[in-house]
């Protein structure tokens, strides 16, 4: 067999270059959805006191290059999940393998969260995790380990049960679901009952609702499998009927969605659905209001007491007999591991 050497710069660009492709298989992937900072914070602290626990494997050169390496995962797992998660699984990386902030793109690749599933399920790799400043490609052949996000819908569950996978949900954190509209609009606040009749399509005008407007409601949808989409089916609707959304009230990506409803074009009359961390961390456009449910806002104080009607748990998920991933997510649930998600800017279970 023919040999190839590459120079080193030239394989750091091959890599970079690789990654829409990877992008393109599933989705625009997470970061195409994010457009703020998720460097570390100025006041971030070390936090893990036994840094040797969960650790990457050996590094081997590739054949027949020069420069690029493989490395194996070792007793650190192999994670992908939901966009809105991405800082979370940053901040783990920072605790356990001290990665430098320019690496940490590369290494917390997420494909989103119905792609992170299936991934899963089928036991297949998260291929194009990378740690670019040392010329090194994550070990492509390791299955994903653990999927960190919104839970699986009722299809993800089928098809994990068909494959014969029994999936393991452990709870890490709290976040809201939470309803969005335009600053302009004079609604700050809907009840579930109002939310489900808009969605269901038995109340189309803002006037039904306290609006001053007598204005059509655009209503937003993000597409069947998507982690709010199934949070607005299966937690938001609870047994109402969701009216099927013209193509054009369907956003493809999260970030999308928040520029639907953020611009002035939309100033009035659009409402659609997100989570609070999503909305308040990883993406700006125009001018939004995040609206209570039944007269509770979605503070940190009511998402730990549940009394924000729409609280929901962001999940660590894993194939039962994984012994790797639940020694990791044990710890994720531990008082240390509560700390590293709470300095990430996550509400923690306690």
């Amino acid at each position: 067999m023919k040999k190839v050497c590459l120079l080193p710069s030239l394989i750091l660009v091959l890599i970079l270059a690789a990654l829409p492709f990877a992008a393109a298989e599933s989705g625009s992937g997470s970061w195409g959805q994010i457009n703020q900072s998720v460097a570390r914070g100025e006041d971030w602290k070390r936090i893990v006191q036994s840094p040797s626990a969960f650790q990457l494997g050996e590094t081997k050169k590739l054949e027949g290059s020069e420069g690029l390496f493989i490395c194996d995962w070792g007793s650190y797992p192999s994670i992908d999940g939901s966009t809105v998660c991405v800082p979370l699984a940053m901040e783990l990386a920072r605790q356990w393998l001290d990665l430098p902030e320019e690496d940490l793109n590369g290494f917390v690749n997420f494909s989103t969260t119905p792609y992170a599933y299936d991934r899963l399920t089928r036991k297949l790799p998260n291929p194009m995790v990378t740690i670019v400043s040392k010329g090194c490609m994550m070990d492509d052949t390791h299955p994903v380990d653990i999927v960190i996000g919104t839970g699986p819908n009722a299809d993800e569950r089928k098809a994990a049960e068909d494959a014969g996978v029994e999936l393991v949900m452990v709870p890490v954190c709290y976040d809201a679901f939470v309803f969005l509209v335009n600053s302009a609009n004079p609604v700050d606040s809907l009840t579930a009952e109002q939310i489900r009749g808009i969605y269901s399509g038995s109340v189309i005008r803002w006037a039904e609702v306290g609006g001053a407007d007598d204005l059509l409601i655009a209503a937003y949808q993000r597409p069947h499998g998507s982690g709010s989409q199934t949070a607005m089916e299966e937690l938001v609707m609870d047994g109402y009927q969701l009216a099927a959304a013209e193509s054009n009230y369907i956003s493809d990506g999260m970030s999308d969605l928040i520029a639907q409803i953020g611009n002035f074009d939309n100033s009035k009359n659009a409402i659609g659905y997100s989570y609070l961390y999503y909305v308040d961390s990883l993406y700006k456009s125009g001018s939004l209001k995040v609206l209570a449910v039944d007269g509770i806002a979605p503070t940190d104080e009511n998402l730990q007491s549940g009394t924000y009607p729409y609280t929901v748990y962001y999940y660590a998920v894993y194939a039962k007999g994984n012994d790797k991933a639940e020694r990791f997510v044990n710890w994720m649930v531990s008082d240390e591991g509560q700390a590293c998600i709470a300095q990430a800017g996550y509400v923690p279970l306690r």
